[in-house]
């Protein structure tokens, strides 16, 4: 099972240019009607053909009917008739209905009696657009059946059940293996949107040397992707220990056990990398204000530099502009000539110090 991702895993930007214009964005490819199903029973792990017509009774039916039968039913953004159809036939909790109904909640798993109820968050990257694009996903595993419910359908995120096989020897070992291979794909995709990211970053690190007034902006959207990203994957640990919780109590198969260690492992190191990078952007920030403020200390000299210099001819013709009557020099022949002159030496005077001090 994956998520359908046509762009690029990395950032394809060409890494020498300094600021990456943002792409138009392409036309988005046609989105499944809301409340779209699809069906699929295994036996053994291995999918049965023409499975897509059974309804979510028969596929209920078959599931129950045999150990080795297994029933994957995926939504896209379903309505409120086949939550109260879903319901029915899972016997859901009250309380997981009204999840069901209202999305928009962190990861965590939830246990009514016999249903386990599992919320994830999946990241996509967009490499035109440099941003983490989120969808929320339901799980509902009640003995041989499972349900994956796609609560963002419209920011193009679902689960491509029409393609879905996994390992058979996996899928054979029932319908906690669904969940395991679901929660594998949403942390390959932390790792995935995290090399889109640190390819910005890089891009950035470029950038902030080369004196861009643009690159704060852009350190500040970037940072708001990891956050994002990292408000994602963080609850996914707590996820992980409910799930091992259940080991004993519910027999999950020792294999199954592995499988979701190396899940954990994929989530450490995306969690580090999260955090390493959120680290990384605040001290990138941290340069550009030093490299900001060094930048406006120069220009400060400059303007200084230039009043200071401005400010000896003024000064000069303020105290002979004053038209006294008894003023020394006021109608000598050489007083014109000589006020001029003294201004433009003491004006070449200060820029000669001052361009020694390399304030100009």
């Amino acid at each position: 099972m994956s998520i359908r991702n046509d762009q690029p895993r990395v950032n394809r930007l060409d890494p020498h240019r300094l600021i990456p214009a943002r792409r138009p964005v392409p036309p988005a490819p046609p989105a499944g009607s809301r409340g779209s199903r699809t069906v699929h029973l295994f036996r053994d792990g291995t999918r049965i053909p023409g499975d897509e017509s059974a309804t979510l009774a028969e596929a209920v039916a078959y599931a129950d009917g045999e150990s080795n039968h297994l029933a994957v039913i995926g939504y896209d953004l379903p309505t409120t008739e086949q939550i109260a159809e879903l319901a029915e036939q899972f016997d859901l909790h009250p309380i997981l209905v009204e999840d069901l109904e209202n999305a928009g909640q962190r990861p965590k798993v939830e246990r009514y009696g016999d249903v386990l109820f599992v919320v994830v968050r999946s990241a996509l990257y967009r490499d035109w657009t440099e941003e983490v694009e989120f969808a929320e996903f339901h799980l509902i595993v009640r003995g041989n059946t499972v349900a994956v419910i796609c609560q963002d359908r419209e920011k193009e995120q679902k689960w491509d059940l029409e393609q879905f096989g996994g390992d058979p020897e996996l899928l054979a070992l029932g319908s906690e293996a669904v969940v395991y291979t679901v929660l594998d794909t949403i942390v390959d995709g932390y790792a995935s949107a995290l090399d889109g990211l640190d390819v910005d970053k890089e891009q950035i690190e470029r950038q902030v040397f080369t004196g861009e007034r643009s690159v704060t902006e852009r350190i500040y959207r970037l940072s708001r992707e990891v956050i994002d990203l990292q408000h994602a994957a963080s609850p996914m640990g707590l996820v992980l220990v409910r799930l091992r919780a259940g080991f004993g109590k519910y027999r999950v198969a020792e294999e199954l056990q592995t499988h979701l260690q190396d899940v954990g492992d994929h989530l450490s190191r995306a969690t580090t990398r999260t955090t390493d990078l959120r680290d990384a952007l605040n001290q990138i920030l941290s340069v550009n204000s030093t490299l900001v403020t060094q930048r406006q200390n120069e220009d400060m000299k400059k303007i200084s530099g230039w009043a200071a210099i401005l400010f000896a001819p003024t000064l000069i013709g303020a105290i002979y502009g004053m038209n006294f009557d008894d003023m020394p020099e006021l109608h000598w022949q050489f007083g014109y000539p000589l006020a001029v002159g003294a201004m433009l030496l003491l004006g070449v005077v200060l820029w000669m110090v001052f361009r020694r001090k390399d304030w100009m």
